[in-house]
């Protein structure tokens, strides 16, 4: 029978290894706790911690007793597929040229200590394991990773910046700053979870595409996001499942017209959204602002129920509407508020729309209980539980 892991890590850094570490008196048992109920290896075993120092075009390896790592100027791969063992990667230095790709079968940890990665062909981080990833943000540090306007072409996936085939979990008190040129800042081929304290600053440039992609799932529980997004029909997050807002501090800011693309023939149109979700969107908590300044730009842009029972949500849209109209909240099949507080404004067409072909805007929208506050327009939604 599969089992929920619930572990807490209790490994001190070596400090004496490399000058990075000497002022580092942090344990990992403050923020590795891992979650995961796909995996089944969480019997006791030994845990091989692994320290990677980029200085330039060279990356240092320390401590690695079963020649795991090669290094290729400042590009890192872990090859440790056949590992039994607990895996720690510590991260530091700085490099204009380099990246880390990580090949395994069990899950394991990344921890970025003050480090710096800019990877001008591809991800600056790239793991290939299937299992969860836990990247932890060591406190009071701040990291931070870039990749290329183009990517070089490799036999397995590269769709981010920092990318992940398995689980992604975000924890420590630490800040990290992703910049993706290309393609998406963060991205999962299966889910995102934020349930600490960590800050992240994501800017996605005109040629990138999304800040955070997961196909799985996006769950928020914690932390403060930040979240830009240049491109053109680019999304400040993109759920191709769930999206769950419970906790912390968000903030998604898309300045991206619609992308037109061209297939067979037929013309189509994506709008940018501060919120692109093909399930349920559920907020019970937290704070989310939303601005989307680009034509057509939509707040949140969701295939089935938007659900808001608690927390701070204000969706704005100021962009025009010339290629698409722009929504503060879209659902294919309804937005239903029963606590919390919206503020969901327009420039320009509907605030929100669930689909209906009412004139009314009292029906583009389900408010359940009796609000504190409630103003309910066409342009103008504002509904306070508080």
């Amino acid at each position: 029978m599969k089992k929920t892991i619930l572990r807490l890590l209790s490994l001190f850094f070596a400090v004496t290894l490399f000058p990075s570490c000497e002022n580092d008196d942090s344990s990992f048992s403050n923020y590795a706790l891992v979650t995961d109920s796909s995996d089944d290896d969480d019997d006791d075993v030994p845990w091989d911690t692994i320290y990677i120092v980029y200085d330039g075009t060279v990356a240092t390896v320390a401590n690695d007793i079963h020649g795991y790592v090669t290094a290729s100027g400042a590009h890192v791969t872990v090859s440790a597929t056949q590992s039994t063992s607990g895996m720690l990667l510590v991260l530091s230095g700085s490099t204009p040229d380099g990246s880390l790709t990580v090949f395994r079968s069990r899950k394991y940890s990344i921890l970025l200590n003050d480090v710096s990665i800019t990877n001008g062909s591809g991800p600056a981080i790239n793991n290939q394991c299937t299992k969860s990833l836990i990247v932890c943000c060591t406190p009071g540090t701040a990291s931070v990773l870039a990749d290329g306007a183009t990517y070089a072409q490799r036999d397995y996936d590269q769709k981010a910046t920092l990318f992940s085939e398995g689980q992604l979990y975000f924890r420590g008190t630490g800040t990290l700053t992703v910049h993706a040129n290309s393609r998406n800042a963060i991205a999962s081929d299966d889910y995102i979870t934020f349930d600490d304290s960590t800050h992240v600053d994501i800017v996605v440039s005109p040629t990138g595409t999304n800040g955070l992609k997961a196909n799985d799932g996006v769950f928020i529980h914690d932390g403060t996001l930040f979240i830009d997004v240049a491109s053109p029909g680019g999304r400040g997050i993109r759920s191709e499942a769930r999206t769950l807002i419970s906790g912390g501090t968000v903030t998604v800011n898309t300045t991206g017209d619609c992308k037109i693309e061209t297939v067979d023939g037929v013309a189509d149109t994506s709008s940018a959204a501060c919120i692109k979700s093909d399930s349920l969107f559920s907020m019970t908590g937290g704070v989310l602002t939303l601005t989307s300044s680009g034509d057509g730009g939509k707040g949140i842009r969701c295939q089935e129920n938007i659900e808001i029972s608690g927390g701070v949500l204000v969706a704005k849209t100021t962009g025009e509407n010339n290629n698409s109209k722009p929504k503060a909240l879209k659902s294919d099949t309804g937005i239903i508020i029963r606590g919390g507080s919206l503020t969901a404004t327009v420039r320009k067409s509907w605030a929100c729309d669930n689909g209906s072909e009412s004139e009314d805007p009292r029906d583009h929208i389900t408010v359940s209980g009796t609000p504190a506050l409630s103003t309910i327009t066409k342009k103008s939604v504002i509904i306070s539980f508080d």
